[in-house]
């Protein structure tokens, strides 16, 4: 079964560093998807595979770094994926 996460993480997050861990994570496990700064501060990440990749990445984004914290994750089963890679913006 394919997986769509929504991730909002907060804290000192904001910059490069963040977004390129996340999305060497993700490609790491086979997750497609984007993380991107907001501009409230946060950092958000929509990451898109089967289930066990994708809930291994919101595991990751929820203990990646001691300035990380996970304030939402929001899940939707999905029957076909729709990225073609993990993208940074932002």
């Amino acid at each position: 079964m394919e997986r769509s996460v929504e991730i909002v993480v907060a804290g000192e997050v904001q910059g490069v560093a963040f977004r390129w861990q996340a999305s060497s994570e993700a490609e790491r496990l086979g997750v497609m998807g984007w993380v991107r700064n907001e501009p409230d501060g946060t950092v958000r990440c929509r990451a898109e595979g089967p289930a066990e990749a994708v809930a291994a990445f919101v595991d990751w984004c929820r203990r990646g770094t001691r300035w990380a914290t996970v304030q939402r994750v929001d899940v939707t089963d999905v029957e076909h994926g729709g990225y073609g890679s993990f993208e940074i913006s932002g």
